[in-house]
């Protein structure tokens, strides 16, 4: 059995586990229940009645949240000529073609988002093996495989978030951090929920959303309506 600290036992006391609370109660509790001593991230968690298996029922995307998620990102650009110059001048911590893929397959990870053009995906999958895992690699359903890199990167610095279900049907976001208001966390948690609403596969009958939560780092789980 998972042991818990002590501070952790006090924030659970503030939250019934069989109460489901209204997102603006939710999130006045998450902000009340955190203990850390530094500026917590708040996340949001789906338990979704899909079956990833079946390829129509993979949801996955990225939204730019209407205030941003209060952390700040590295963007790393893969691109050659004036897509390079443009990564840079929209932001992009690093840019470049053939030089920093060779930089990377040498263990350079100093970034957090990966950004590429289509004519450089065919060079960027053979890292493959040492991006996926990590959840590096681009993918165009995300918008991080574009020829506009410049809006691609200004996204990232704005706040966007991606979403991708899980093999068990669960989707986990940062919507913020616990010293955003409290407006600002309901309107990103809507902004989200709502992306996932519309996301909904044919295929699923009955209950779609089986559970919501939403925690700080290290607090625990608040469910909502």
């Amino acid at each position: 059995m998972a042991k818990f600290g002590k501070k952790y036992l006090e924030a659970a006391k503030l939250v019934d586990k069989n109460t489901v609370y209204s997102i603006n109660e939710a999130v006045e509790l998450a902000k009340k229940a955190c203990f850390t001593k530094f500026d917590s991230s708040v996340e949001v968690s789906f338990r979704l009645n899909v079956d990833p298996r079946h390829a129509d029922q993979q949801i996955r995307g990225a939204i730019v949240l209407p205030h941003g998620t209060g952390r700040s990102q590295k963007v790393c650009v893969i691109a050659t000529g004036d897509k390079e110059k443009e990564a840079l001048d929209a932001g992009a911590e690093y840019a470049g073609g053939k030089e920093l893929l060779d930089k990377i397959a040498k263990g350079f990870f100093d970034f957090d988002v990966i950004i590429a053009t289509p004519n450089m995906m065919g060079e960027l999958g053979k890292l493959g093996r040492l991006l996926g895992p990590k959840g590096l690699m681009p993918n165009p359903k995300t918008g991080t495989v574009t020829m506009d890199v410049a809006k691609a990167v200004e996204d990232v610095k704005k706040g966007k978030v991606e979403y991708r279900v899980d093999k068990e049907g669960n989707i986990n976001v940062l919507i913020g951090k616990v010293s955003f208001d409290s407006d600002k966390l309901v309107d990103n948690f809507n902004a989200i929920k709502d992306v996932i609403v519309k996301a909904r596969p044919a295929a699923v009958k009955g209950t779609y959303i089986k559970n919501l939560t939403i925690s700080t780092t290290m607090g625990p789980g608040i469910k909502v309506n």
